[in-house]
């Protein structure tokens, strides 16, 4: 089993201040927080940026100096940018403008799926579009798997020759209008995956600890941060120092050793 690489999502699109007063909006709350949890033992950050209004947007400009400022502080951490479709345009040039920038990953996702409030589109001509920006800059995709129709396109690009094995998944459970945070759809999305797939967790909402320890045990990878969970346990709100420093405990726990930023490289096949 390989060492567990814990991957922190400090803001996501969705939480505000008012939902809990630690999320990180400002680019200078992003990094504090990217360098607490790095400190803490993540290796991977996925990156989501606000404008100035607090909303979530793809702008290039902001997402440089979130890139550039982790550079700049020498906070060595795999830097994954988000393409996500919550962000403004859906268009290829809005969602993928920041995937010249110095990154290493950047997630993906394979098809198009409900969120609460909206539909999460990702046309098959996008999903193509956005894959090949990604090779072309040296970008690793992380497949962003709300469903297990997601993980049958990514094979199906796969053989196609638009995305390039070994693939990586982060397989998202809980979220309100996909699907649902259960032991047996965990087991399910695993067994569905390409051979040599590595794979990462997410739990949303009150899902995280229990998918989260499971991709532990099973030999997977997590992710954590408030852009899937806001509270410890009800009524005590999170942070994502606390957050990570929580995943530590039950790796831990259960023997799982984390892995350093080189080991999640290697692990990753990330140059």
């Amino acid at each position: 089993m390989d060492k567990l690489i814990i991957t922190i999502a400090p803001t996501g699109n969705v939480p505000t201040k008012a939902m809990n007063p630690s999320v990180p909006i400002t680019v200078d709350e992003i990094v504090k927080d990217i360098k607490a949890c790095h400190e803490r033992g993540a290796a991977v950050a996925h990156i989501h940026v606000r404008d100035a209004q607090g909303q979530p947007t793809s702008d290039r400009t902001l997402f440089k100096e979130v890139l550039d400022r982790l550079d700049q502080e020498k906070i060595n951490i795999i830097k994954q940018v988000s393409t996500g479709a919550r962000g403004g345009d859906n268009t290829v040039a809005w969602r993928g403008q920041m995937l010249d920038l110095n990154a290493h990953m950047a997630s993906l996702s394979t098809g198009s799926s409900n969120f609460p409030s909206g539909v999460n589109a990702n046309a098959p001509d996008l999903i193509n579009a956005l894959a090949v920006k990604m090779y072309a800059h040296g970008i690793k995709p992380e497949i962003e798997a709300f469903d297990v129709a997601m993980i049958s396109n990514a094979k199906q690009l796969l053989k196609k020759g638009v995305l390039k094995g070994p693939l990586h998944f982060n397989l998202v459970m809980n979220v309100p209008g996909s699907i649902e945070g259960t032991t047996k759809n965990l087991l399910f999305m695993v067994e569905s995956l390409p051979q040599g797939s590595t794979w990462t967790v997410s739990g949303i909402g009150r899902s995280q600890v229990t998918m989260l320890t499971m991709a532990i045990l099973m030999g997977g990878h997590v992710r954590t941060g408030l852009e899937d969970v806001l509270e410890l346990e009800r009524g005590v709100p999170a942070s994502n120092p606390l957050l990570v420093e929580r995943i530590i405990k039950i790796a831990k726990a259960v023997g799982r050793e984390v892995a350093s930023v080189e080991e999640a490289k290697r692990i990753l096949g990330i140059v």
